[in-house]
């Protein structure tokens, strides 16, 4: 397993990554996740909601069309039971094949809007490590975490809409850090929320729009933290958002990903939403770019929604990476038809 990182680590992005099929869409990544053998895992709002590659990029499976209606967050426990959450309220867990094992919560019927009752537009799940606990965050529309034993029975909630210690604003991401804590993405507040399992409130941290976190396992200690991109209104702004960031356990910043303009070159992010990371320390991002840049071109398409940036300090071989003269000459390939960037001519993929 790959060390923690430091403030000296380096990533560089893998240009090219994955090798999306002929005929496939995405539409857009909204989450993506990895298993125990380092298999990728993209849950995407297109004609086949679960794509699966290996590292290297390459097809192995498609599953889920017609089973879900708004693919949001997709995560794993050390078993490699597959959790995931369709902000069309409900979650599931499923075997690596798509076998549905559980499911909470109803499809397409939603609790009353910020009454705390399980679910409005649920967001994603963490599983504790020691009892196998679901702690969901819910959502867009319930300002609240939920936490449910190994059968799915509920245990407890927590939270209410508001800026205060244990009240969100779109609870969007949830993690556990360590065995005994639960870290939230409170996005429209711009801050990670710390708590214990029972729901104590910890700390918080100051962060711009976190949309998703995740936490490293085994010797990787990291925590990550994907931010999304500002207002329309600051498009363009610099230091905003439009990266991934590498925390320690005490939510102290090393290193961060991204450029600092939004695009589609392969330094740069439109909207990172969701993100896992694999044995070697490469981390891959799923971001809500159709709905971030594509829907706003002219004529709207898909854009590049899924990337991968290899840990270079771990396994020492440039390899696919791209930096320097090879990264300028591969962004004058671009059209630029979009901010920052723009889409390759045939495939977002390349």
């Amino acid at each position: 397993m790959v060390k923690p990182a430091t403030t000296e680590t380096t990533y560089e992005p893998v240009v090219g990554w994955p090798a999306v099929p002929h005929g496939f869409f995405l539409h857009e990544a909204t989450s993506v996740g990895v298993d125990s053998q380092d298999r990728v895992y993209v849950f995407n709002r297109g004609q086949w909601p679960m794509i699966v590659f290996d590292k290297e990029g390459n097809f192995l499976d498609a599953w889920g069309a017609g089973e879900f209606n708004r693919p949001h967050g997709v995560s794993f426990d050390a078993d490699d039971n597959m959790y995931l959450a369709d902000d069309a309220n409900f979650v599931q867990k499923r075997t690596l094949d798509g076998e549905v094992l559980l499911t909470l919560g109803e499809r397409g019927v939603e609790k009353p809007r910020h009454t705390g009752e399980p679910f409005n537009s649920p967001t994603h799940v963490a599983i504790d490590p020691r009892n196998g606990d679901w702690f969901v965050s819910d959502g867009y529309r319930n300002s609240s975490v939920h936490r449910f034993d190994a059968a799915g029975k509920h245990i407890m909630s927590w939270g209410e809409p508001g800026s205060g210690p244990g009240q969100f604003a779109l609870p969007h991401n949830i993690c556990m850090v360590g065995e005994d804590r639960v870290l939230v993405a409170d996005r429209e507040n711009y801050r990670l929320q710390m708590f214990t399992v029972e729901g104590e409130f910890i700390l918080e941290k100051r962060v711009h729009k976190p949309q998703a976190l995740f936490a490293g396992t085994g010797d990787d200690t990291n925590i990550y933290v994907a931010e999304g991109r500002p207002p329309l209104v600051m498009e363009g702004v610099l230091r905003l958002g439009k990266r991934v960031a590498v925390l320690d356990r005490d939510l102290n910043e090393l290193v961060s990903i991204g450029n600092e303009m939004s695009g589609q070159a392969p330094d740069q992010f439109i909207s990172p939403h969701a993100m896992a990371v694999d044995s070697e320390g490469s981390i891959y991002v799923a971001e809500v770019s159709y709905n971030g840049l594509g829907s706003r071109l002219e004529p709207a398409r898909e854009v590049i929604s899924l990337r991968k940036w290899r840990r270079t300090d771990t396994n020492g071989a440039a390899g696919q990476g791209l930096s320097g003269r090879a990264l300028e000459q591969y962004v004058k390939g671009l059209q630029n038809d979009g901010p920052g960037g723009g889409a390759p001519v045939n495939s977002p993929y390349g």
